[in-house]
């Protein structure tokens, strides 16, 4: 089965804004939610939504305003859901 990719802007914006921080609290919850298997974390270039904060993307949704400090949330409540949508 082939891994779905989910990806984190390593833009300039981002890297500013801390997506360095964010990216280990990301893995773990990866791992936390059993999900090493079916989901790729793969770093993309610019997403071009640099002014609503850290921006991820799965499939055709894109996650924005992420922080160090909310990632947990965010992941839970926002990009969770649809991950386990469609790696059931």
């Amino acid at each position: 089965m082939s891994k779905e990719n989910l990806y984190l802007c390593m833009g300039s914006a981002c890297h500013q804004l801390g997506v360095y921080e964010v990216l280990p609290k990301l893995q773990s919850l990866i791992k936390e939610h059993d999900l090493e298997d079916k989901i790729e974390l793969k770093g993309s270039f610019c997403l071009e939504t640099c002014s609503v904060g850290i921006v991820m993307k799965f499939q055709d949704n894109v996650f924005t305003k992420i922080s160090a400090d909310n990632i947990e949330e965010k992941f839970t409540d926002e990009i969770l859901p649809n991950i386990q949508e469609v790696v059931k």
